[in-house]
């Protein structure tokens, strides 16, 4: 008898990972399905038996066979929903319009100062902005936002985030009234995670690892399919682990922070002692530096990367992932990070796990936009878990009842 692996309670993102599968590679048939997302039959069988009664899929005509049974496919009915994902840094907020096979429709920018009073109010009128553009079909399920910063539960969306300048803001709150739609908020990494387990190399994967590199240091961590979030959703805060006990100054407050000596801050600081550098020079001077030859910012970069490849190395021997995928704005440097990380990481991994794959995807800087619209997209049947009752109103606006 074959062992169903996967369970449907708090936040599950299987039945999403199967629409994610045929929006992004066609119609398959069910044994096909089982077989990309490493499923039981009786699994898939089940899950898009519900889809398709939500009307989400399709039977199509059956597939001519060789012999035997012909394949029945199934097809993503492409008008099931799309999202709003927004993605809060300092100075600006990238927006994006996604649909449920993870098409981008449409894509604003918009600036902000976080740490203006009226910081929440433009947010605010930005989204609507948005909201008030885009097409009325497919369906608008909800709002998905990403911070760089901690939310206890989505579906209050109450952010502390010491980047922004933000101590308990009301994020949830404020578009929810304004907008009366869906919303949900969390920590700008875990929904990237999110969104790779959807439609990119996490599909495939139930146990994976997502780290970033950019002004900051990130991590996400997916467990059985799910992302963990820990007790008040701040799981995942690699940036934070202590490396220096008497290190540069993190944003944190704390000293030798990871993020404090290869987030953008620490890359600039090293190379200042290295090389000469404009006064309002950032990682991508160092960059293009690096790439002109020059070797005190290759320095920079490997020294980094080596000091990044040791503490990575002691997250994956701590969560045993399958995979590691790397992302952010600091990959467009990686060949260069690269030269240091991957002597440190394999000489740190515990003996058996020194093989693990380490993929580096690219980047731009909608990507984590659409992380944020996949916390609505992964969702729809998530009414108990981490969604909560913002859960059971994506799914309400999914199926066309009203909540």
């Amino acid at each position: 008898m074959a062992v169903q692996r996967y369970s449907t309670d708090r936040g599950d993102l299987t039945r999403t990972a199967i629409l994610a599968l045929l929006g992004t590679v066609g119609p398959l048939s069910r044994t096909e399905i089982a077989r990309q997302l490493d499923l039981s039959p009786a699994t898939v069988t089940q899950l898009t038996r519900e889809l398709m009664g939500h009307g989400m899929l399709e039977e199509l005509e059956l597939e001519p066979s060789r012999g035997g049974r012909p394949a029945q496919k199934l097809g993503l009915i492409g008008s099931a929903g799309r999202a709003l994902g927004v993605k809060v840094t300092t100075d600006h907020l990238v927006i994006v319009d996604v649909r449920l096979d993870g098409e981008v429709l449409g894509a604003w920018e918009r600036p902000v100062d976080t740490t203006s009073p009226r910081a929440l109010d433009d947010l605010v009128d930005a989204v609507a902005d948005a909201v008030s553009q885009i097409a009325a079909d497919p369906p608008l399920l909800g709002i998905g936002v990403g911070v760089p910063g901690s939310v206890e539960d989505q579906a209050i969306g109450t952010v502390n985030a010491p980047t922004l300048g933000w101590q308990a803001t009301p994020v949830g709150d404020r578009l929810r009234r304004r907008l009366d739609l869906p919303v949900l908020v969390e920590n700008d990494v875990n929904a990237l995670a999110a969104a790779e387990r959807l439609y990119g190399r996490g599909r495939t994967h139930r146990d994976f690892l997502v780290l970033t590199i950019g002004r900051g240091v990130g991590a996400a961590i997916v467990t059985d399919g799910r992302v963990y979030r820990g007790a008040r959703g701040g799981a995942g805060e690699f940036g934070h682990v202590p490396m220096l006990a008497a290190g540069p100054v993190c944003g944190c407050g704390n000293q030798g922070c990871l993020e404090s000596l290869v987030g953008a801050a620490g890359l600039v600081g090293a190379a200042r002692t290295r090389m000469e550098l404009p006064e309002d020079a950032g990682v991508a001077d160092i960059g293009r530096a690096a790439a002109g030859g020059d070797a005190a910012a290759r320095a920079v970069f490997a020294e980094a990367g080596a000091v990044l490849g040791r503490a990575a190395a002691g997250l994956i021997n701590v969560v045993d992932p399958e995979v590691v995928v790397v992302l952010g704005e600091g990959t467009a440097d990686w060949a260069y990070w690269q030269v240091g990380f991957d002597p440190a990481i394999r000489a740190h991994l515990y003996p058996g796990r020194r093989d693990i794959s380490v993929e580096v995807e690219s980047w731009d800087d909608t990507s984590w936009a659409q992380g944020a619209a996949a916390l609505v997209l992964a969702t729809p049947f998530d009414a108990a878990g981490a969604a909560g009752e913002q859960g059971r109103l994506v799914r309400a606006r999914l199926i066309g009842s009203t909540p």
